[in-house]
């Protein structure tokens, strides 16, 4: 099963299960089943609870959050993550703050689903990773999807949160068949929110990176060549929540962290800061951060390579920081 066929696998047992649960998004009813196949097979089977929407995203949010006000659930997909800039105010404004600001809590059952990320040419406007523009909104949790988590499990604990939640999905995700891991590295999966371990079995390492989903298999490129050229031994903690963080890490004293958006108040800032609060009497120095160049994503293949952070980054850096 690949990452698209889970994310639909886990909205078919949801809506089977949830009869109040409703599914909203540009062309997610079928035969389109949304731009990237996500909700394919939802409308025919669930008719009246999966429904597209006008070309209006702060509308579909609106809608959404007015139906997890009135007890019922709603997930909502953009057609791409850029534009869920257009539903900022729903999502941050109203339904973030509809939790806590009536006096008493107010359950919001609600997930905005955004395809983010490049790699697929579709150049500067979508091809974004916004997760850092979400941060640190009170009422408000993030994850990212992963290769190494059941979406069944994740989506069914971000309903259960009860308060408005966004999944960050990598497009170049929806591709990647679930669980693969090469040795001689070994995975070690994790339920709903928690964190997935990639490592090397009996041997104790470097340095610990922490990574999202969607860079998850560049860091694992990375791992190997390390190993192979360095003898650099490396393990790799896949968190599903992305925030509010809770991250333990094992035994070592060099972190890094790889994200795919730019630098400047972002996911990694923040690991940084809850891993310096825990850990920085064991560390030999501060956590190291690894992004996309300050840029736009451009639409050029080779362009695109050049902006957005790669294995090889990876390699670099951590290779610079271990070997000085």
């Amino acid at each position: 099963m690949r990452v698209a066929e889970n994310l639909n696998a886990a909205l078919h047992g949801l809506l089977e299960r949830e009869p109040d649960l409703y599914v909203l998004g540009e062309d997610v009813m079928d035969p389109y089943g949304g731009a990237f196949k996500i909700t394919r097979g939802l409308s025919d089977r669930f008719p009246g609870r999966v429904l597209s929407t006008p070309i209006s995203e702060n509308a579909i949010t609106g809608v959404a959050a007015g139906l997890a006000l009135a007890g019922d659930g709603a997930i909502v997909e953009m057609m791409f993550g850029d534009f869920a800039a257009l539903a900022f105010d729903q999502l941050v404004n109203f339904a973030a703050k509809s939790v806590s600001m009536y006096g008493e809590r107010v359950p919001m059952r609600m997930v905005l689903r955004c395809p983010v990320g490049g790699g697929r040419g579709y150049g500067p406007t979508h091809s974004q990773s916004l997760q850092k523009h979400f941060l640190g909104v009170p009422g408000l949790a993030l994850y990212e999807a992963s290769p190494f988590h059941d979406h069944a499990e994740v989506l069914a604990e971000m309903l259960q949160r009860a308060e408005p939640c966004v999944l960050f999905e990598d497009k170049v995700l929806y591709t990647r068949p679930m669980y693969e891991v090469e040795p001689p590295f070994a995975l070690r999966a994790a339920d709903g929110g928690g964190t997935a371990q990639v490592s090397l079995p009996g041997a104790d390492p470097d340095c610990v990176v922490v990574a999202g989903g969607g860079v998850a298999h560049r860091v694992l490129e990375a791992m190997r060549s390390l190993l192979v050229e360095e003898e650099i031994v490396c393990t790799l903690l896949v968190p599903s929540r992305i925030y509010p963080v809770d991250l333990e890490l094992p035994d070592v004293r060099q972190v890094f962290v790889v994200e795919e958006g730019t630098a400047g108040g972002t996911w990694g800032a923040e690991v940084a800061h809850v891993v310096h609060q825990r850990h920085w009497s064991r560390l030999d120095g501060p956590v190291t951060l690894v992004h996309s160049a300050d840029s736009v994503v451009p639409t050029a293949a080779h362009l695109e390579r050049e902006v957005l952070v790669s294995a090889a980054d990876v390699h670099r850096t951590i290779r610079e920081k271990l070997r000085g």
